[in-house]
């Protein structure tokens, strides 16, 4: 029986052990074929990335030669021309991902001891007769740095550079550089208000290496935003960049159709296949259809239990400052979104940091960069490119909903929330109100509150999204002789449907006549007439008054 790799992106590892291994050697193939100097690849988190590129440092290192580890695998049988360059080249593997603290000057830290430990596994320079002594000095002072209040710009700036040119002088061969995770620290830096003083370093820090560069054979970044090239790529004229949208690689990262049915037959749980493809199946890169490989993996490891495995922490930052933002055409979309409805967005692929939050369409470049939505088809406007999107699959679903309720709301608290909607659902008014009234206290700012009546629509429209299994929701929605706020429309007659007007109120003091007042206006305009039309019956109907941190709840049945 096969064992399940969860967690591991070690290729020897994976493919010298019992692991069930998933054969994408044909990316050596393609990246040949290619002929690129600098590719650049974005897929989400847990798509294989690491893997893939520890997979290219197998291959093609000098020190790996005497090694059978692609013995029987496609790129072994795909001929000389590509086999010649197994174990040919110097290469680096240089990981970003672990540099995330709050300030510039410990990122620095954190950068350059990373670098300082990536010149230790090449120790060897410091003795080889292919350096001259000023190289030697240099080596060493990067190698053995101890004092790290030292960071000349130029000096760490051009440190990987020079890495490659000492291993191309040593061995005759140029270098092949492998860079993972390139953006982790420019997302970082955005986060935590340091920026600025991050993509300065980070420019200079890839221009040495990867323009002009004598001493590169090529190099591969992988990372799950691609940075507008203006911002961090300028004047490189030789990069390729590979996005989610891109035909190049499509099914290199993360599973096909095809790969999935054979594990399940491998497995011997073909069974299993429609319910894996509703779970976990949906994505489009660039026109392949893709599972994702972690959740596929952890699907099985659990004895084929569905669940949402996937968590992606890439840009749940940037994703939360857009959310916030969100006017009600926004969270209307994101509604639609939930309902199963494609929505047609502008989508700029280079991510300009410096605008975040200028235009509306980001979040969608976002949400589709980081996995959360897929492109179902384009189309050119004059304006720029328009794109279909939806979301993947049941499991980006489930997380979806739930983190738009944790943004919508910034409560955490899920099993808090639904123990509220549950008391909503069998209208418990009071508790209800107690527990929306807990919540507003532990949750809730008054600078959010002061934002006026729509932050409470979109409060209660997110705990509201925790429902979609057994409730359409409707937001600002026109019946009867208005439009109501926010209603619960039952998927299932035999249940309660659920309608809510809202109203702020000046002063605490105000607070019951406003929830009366909201309460009479479902009745006076008939808003349970969108109920009626579909034979809805039960419907309990609330009026909600809130005044800062403070609410006050007044309901009734419709029946």
């Amino acid at each position: 029986m096969y064992a399940m790799p969860v967690g591991v992106d070690n290729f020897r590892e994976m493919v010298s052990r019992d692991y069930y291994f998933v054969d994408k050697t044909n990316f050596i193939k393609e990246l040949l074929d290619n002929k690129n100097k600098v590719t650049l690849i974005t897929r989400p988190r847990r798509f294989g990335k690491t893997l893939a590129m520890r997979m290219l440092q197998e291959f093609f290192d000098i020190n790996a030669a005497g090694r059978d580890t692609f013995k029987g695998l496609n790129i072994s049988r795909a001929g000389e021309k590509y086999m010649q360059h197994r174990g040919k080249y110097p290469v680096i593997f240089f990981s970003l991902k672990d540099i995330a603290t709050g300030n510039y000057q410990d990122a620095l830290r954190d950068l350059c001891g990373k670098i300082s430990d990536l010149y230790a596994e090449y120790g060897f320079l410091a003795e080889s007769p292919a350096l001259n002594e000023r190289e030697k000095e240099y080596f060493l002072s990067v190698y053995n740095i101890a004092d790290h209040e030292q960071y000349g710009r130029d000096k760490w700036g051009k440190s990987l550079k020079m890495l490659t040119v000492y291993l191309w002088k040593h061995y005759g061969v140029k270098t092949i550089l492998l860079l993972d995770e390139y953006d982790a620290p420019i997302q970082h830096a955005w986060e935590d208000g340091y920026y600025e003083d991050m993509i300065r370093f980070m420019r200079q820090f890839y221009s040495e290496v990867l323009k002009g560069n004598d001493a590169l054979e090529f190099a591969v970044l992988t990372g799950v935003l691609r940075v507008a090239k203006e911002s961090i790529f300028s004047g490189l004229n030789n990069l390729k960049v590979c996005s989610v949208l891109s035909e190049d690689y499509s099914d290199i990262f993360g599973f096909t159709g095809q790969e999935v049915a054979r594990m399940a037959a491998d497995l011997q749980r073909e069974d299993k296949l429609p319910e894996i493809r509703e779970w976990y199946d949906g994505y489009s890169f660039g026109g392949s259809e893709i599972y994702n490989p972690w959740s596929v993996i952890m699907y099985f490891d659990a004895k084929c239990k569905p669940a949402p495995y996937w968590v992606n922490t890439s840009g749940n930052g940037i994703i939360k400052y857009m959310l916030d933002r969100l006017d009600g055409r926004g969270r209307e979309d994101l509604q639609s979104l939930m309902d199963g409805n494609a929505i047609s967005k502008q989508v700029q692929e280079g991510i300009i940091y410096e605008e975040i939050g200028s235009n509306a369409d980001d979040l969608y470049t976002m949400l589709l960069t980081t996995g959360y939505l897929k492109c179902t088809s384009s189309q050119d406007g004059l304006l720029g490119t328009y794109m279909d999107l939806q979301i993947p699959n049941l499991e980006i679903l489930r997380l979806f909903t739930r983190e738009i309720a944790q943004n919508f709301t910034g409560y955490r608290g899920v099993s808090d929330i639904t123990n509220m909607m549950d008391e909503m659902l069998k209208g418990n008014a009071v508790l209800f109100e107690e527990d929306l009234n807990r919540i507003l206290r532990n949750s809730v700012s008054y600078h959010d509150a002061a934002n006026g009546e729509s932050f409470y629509h979109g409060m209660m429209l997110g705990f509201c999204v925790l429902l979609k299994d057994s409730h359409i929701v409707e937001y600002n929605r026109e019946s009867g002789y208005g439009r109501f706020d926010l209603a619960l429309i039952p998927t299932d007659r035999r249940y309660y449907g659920v309608i809510m007007e809202f109203k702020r109120a000046a002063d605490e003091g105000q607070l019951e006549d406003k929830a009366l007042e909201a309460l009479a206006q479902i009745e006076e305009l008939s808003y349970i007439a969108e109920f009626q039309q579909r034979q809805i019956e039960k419907v309990w109907k609330y009026g909600i008054a809130f005044c800062g941190k403070k609410v006050c709840l007044r309901g009734q049945s419709a029946r």
